[in-house]
């Protein structure tokens, strides 16, 4: 049975109206990722920022070091909004984050071994679910290694940014906040288009077949018009090839080598609540 609370949760996330966003779900049997794809497929208004849907409450903390040669970035999760804003919530996340950029661990459940003010990370999160009643976890990290690390966290610890450039300097620092920002607004889901998995790809063309399909246009044509629409996705989601947010006449690659030949950006990390 397809309830009125995940209509409208679809609703919610894609823009969508109410009786295609129900059809979309009885056609999936209730999977939310289907019945996104379905609308799409069909045709249907999708918002593209639908991963930010009944986002989690929590922190993300994103810090570098003092010779901005690392980064690191973490996300740590509670129940409520009261607890996510709370100064002591804000202040473990920090002290979290900078055991991880002291020590870079290969995972979450090494960072978790770690010693803070004496115990162990795992130990503090057990405290500090005693102390406080929800449930308290580090659901990401990961760190960025370069020439020179961006870090910028947007709205309020919700989403959290790391940037490496290939080339250090004031004029480049500048860039990078610009490259940080527009990453946190735009949510690129690869530098380039050859960094675009193989997966997305084959998702985006079978989306854009159906939608040709849809249509009326012409099996013959399907392929090419799918591949079209691919270009396009290109362009509207990997980081460089992207309108800057603050001059569309450009590209982010154009505007970065603007400022220096061949500057680029080497690798990002963006992690949000509830993504």
């Amino acid at each position: 049975m397809i309830t009125a609370s995940a209509v409208n949760e679809l609703r919610q996330a894609t823009g969508a109206g109410m009786m295609d966003c129900k059809k979309a779900l009885q056609e999936t049997n209730g999977d939310m990722e289907q019945a996104i794809d379905f609308l799409r497929k069909k045709g249907a208004k999708v918002s593209a920022n639908r991963a930010d849907r009944d986002a989690a409450e929590g922190a993300v903390i994103a810090i570098a070091s003092n010779d901005k040669k690392t980064g690191v970035v973490i996300r740590l999760n509670c129940e409520t909004d009261f607890v996510a804003k709370n100064e002591d919530f804000i202040k473990f996340a920090n002290d979290i984050a900078q055991v991880a950029l002291i020590s870079k661990p290969a995972s979450i459940e090494a960072l978790k071994e770690l010693t803070l003010d004496g115990k162990t990370i795992s130990e503090k999160l057990l405290d500090y679910i005693g102390k406080i009643g929800e449930k308290i976890d580090v659901t990401v990290y990961d760190f960025v290694e370069g020439n020179l690390i961006i870090n910028y966290i947007h709205a309020g610890n919700k989403i959290g940014v790391l940037v490496a450039m290939s080339s250090t300097g004031d004029k480049i620092e500048e860039a990078g906040k610009d490259v940080a920002m527009q990453i946190a607004a735009m949510s690129p889901v690869a530098l380039d288009k050859n960094d675009v998995s193989q997966s997305i790809i084959d998702r985006e063309i079978e989306i854009g077949k159906a939608q040709a399909a849809a249509e009326g246009k012409p099996e013959a044509m399907l392929e090419k018009i799918a591949l079209g629409k691919l270009n396009k996705f290109y362009k509207d989601s990997t980081l460089l090839n992207q309108d800057f947010v603050k001059d569309s006449s450009k590209t982010i690659s154009q505007m970065l080598n603007d400022i220096e030949k061949g500057l680029t950006v080497t690798k990002f990390k963006r992690i949000q609540l509830g993504a």
